[in-house]
């Protein structure tokens, strides 16, 4: 009996450790699936619950797209000519007085006398818009001397559009002519009164120049010209400047307007006008 207790005894610690040994283990396991769980996770949240393995898309192969379209694109350039019909000129009024108030209110009379002739002449007052007054003193600079106030300067200055070319030479002369030595006028410019519609004439020639040429191109490879699927328009302007003739105050006072002269003689010239498209057609199958 004694014997029998001392075996069991003796046996009972060694089995002890390797029962420890075993739970440890399992715990491990556990923690790796956890943490195995925890990663796969995460890369599933950071690809919007879509799987990595699916978040590349697959590539389609030549054999499954459609061929792209032939084309043909071919650019053409068309001109017009327009005829001015319009004047613009630059008009000022300067008056010198003792005093600031007087000089201001002398030019401010002969602008409004240059304007009245003007309206006389068919120019309507929406057609004259102000751009500047200027004032300041004028001095006499004498020898060995103090600068010597003489009195102030005033000039006002006005944009005038004459939207009828026979009438432009009558209203330079009759505003010269209003404002005596007082009155300017300068920069004398010929003006297209609708630009767009020489435009619209160059723009069909380009249309027209560029269809012929791809036409003549598709004939000669044995090609058909589909649709057309874009066109743009690369360039539009003028190809030559339309005359501007400045005309400095001396010479506009010898065209003066009187009972026995003619009104200051204006010439129309022309304007070329141009337009380059570039227009896409697709080859017919």
């Amino acid at each position: 009996m004694d014997t029998t207790a001392d075996t069991i005894d003796d046996k009972t610690p060694d089995r002890t450790p390797d029962k420890t040994i075993a739970l440890s283990t399992t715990g491990l396991l556990v923690a790796a699936l956890a943490v195995l769980a925890l990663v796969v996770a995460y890369l599933l949240g950071g690809s919007g619950g879509t799987p990595v393995a699916q978040a590349v898309t697959p590539v389609p192969t030549a054999e499954g797209a459609d061929a792209a379209p032939r084309t043909l694109t071919m650019s053409g350039v068309g001109e017009a000519t327009a005829v001015p019909d319009q004047v613009t000129f630059d008009l000022s009024v300067r008056m010198k007085r003792p005093e600031l108030d007087e000089a201001l209110d002398a030019a401010s009379r002969t602008m409004t006398r240059v304007l009245a002739a003007l309206e006389a002449e068919g120019v309507e007052r929406k057609d004259v818009q102000t751009t500047g007054l200027e004032m300041y003193p004028v001095y006499d600079y004498p020898r060995y001397s103090p600068p010597v106030l003489t009195g102030y300067r005033v000039t006002q200055r006005a944009a005038v559009l004459v939207r009828e070319l026979r009438s432009a030479g009558g209203a330079v002369s009759a505003a010269i002519d209003a404002g005596g030595n007082a009155a300017r006028v300068g920069d004398i410019a010929l003006k297209i009164g609708d630009p767009e519609a020489a435009l619209g004439k160059a723009r069909r020639l380009a249309v027209e120049e560029a269809t012929l040429k791809a036409q003549e191109y598709a004939e000669a490879t044995g090609q058909e010209l589909g649709a057309v699927m874009t066109l743009r328009e690369v360039e539009a302007t003028s190809l030559s400047a339309i005359d501007e003739r400045p005309l400095a105050y001396e010479m506009a006072a010898a065209f003066r307007s009187s009972a026995d002269s003619a009104p200051l003689p204006v010439s129309a010239g022309r304007a070329d006008l141009g337009v380059t498209v570039q227009v896409v057609w697709e080859l017919a199958a």
